[in-house]
């Protein structure tokens, strides 16, 4: 019951100030426990980030997988992959991912972090292969990096509505892996 609310304050901390917002003190102070008791149940800021890892990357990947399920050709799937990523922006779990992704964390968080990324792509690289890419696998990873900039694009919250970059995106990835087979 403490390892969630202590899981639940970490993303608000996160949502709400980047990594820097992460600390012991911070979370302690948002679920009422001593600065002590958070180190029962976390070793390191670096634990807490990995275990966010563990229970958010897969919830986050059910979706874009569920989505993409709907989709009946190729071009469905992709489009939904890429939408739904995109979708999940504004949702907290979402923006608390992609603030560890962007920290400074030790060794063993990143490789969770890179492994979870890889499950995410490797679920686009059947549909790029039945629209007959010659290198699924690589496309997929360029792939992945142009959501990871519109992802980017969409919280600067600046400019562009989210719709206007979403369609955007999923124009410009559509026509390059159409463009980019055999």
């Amino acid at each position: 019951m403490q390892r969630g609310a202590l899981l639940d304050a970490a993303r608000s901390l996160l949502s709400e100030g980047g990594t820097e917002a992460l600390t012991f003190p911070a979370l302690a102070e948002r679920t009422g426990l001593a600065r002590s008791s958070v180190y029962e149940y976390f070793r390191s800021r670096a634990a807490v980030v990995e275990e966010l890892c563990a229970v958010d990357f897969p919830v986050w990947a059910a979706e874009v997988e569920h989505a993409m399920e709907q989709a009946t050709t190729p071009e469905g799937k992709i489009e939904a992959y890429v939408r739904r990523q995109l979708d999940l922006v504004g949702d907290r779990r979402h923006r608390a991912v992609v603030a560890i992704s962007a920290s400074e964390l030790d060794a063993g968080a990143r490789e969770k972090i890179r492994a979870a990324h890889g499950g995410l792509i490797a679920m686009i690289v059947e549909a790029l292969g039945d629209l007959g890419h010659a290198q699924p696998r690589l496309a997929a990873m360029l792939l992945q990096g142009s959501v990871d900039a519109a992802v980017r694009r969409i919280e600067l919250a600046v400019a562009e509505e989210p719709s206007v970059i979403a369609d955007t995106a999923v124009a410009m990835i559509l026509r390059g892996v159409q463009g980019a087979q055999g």
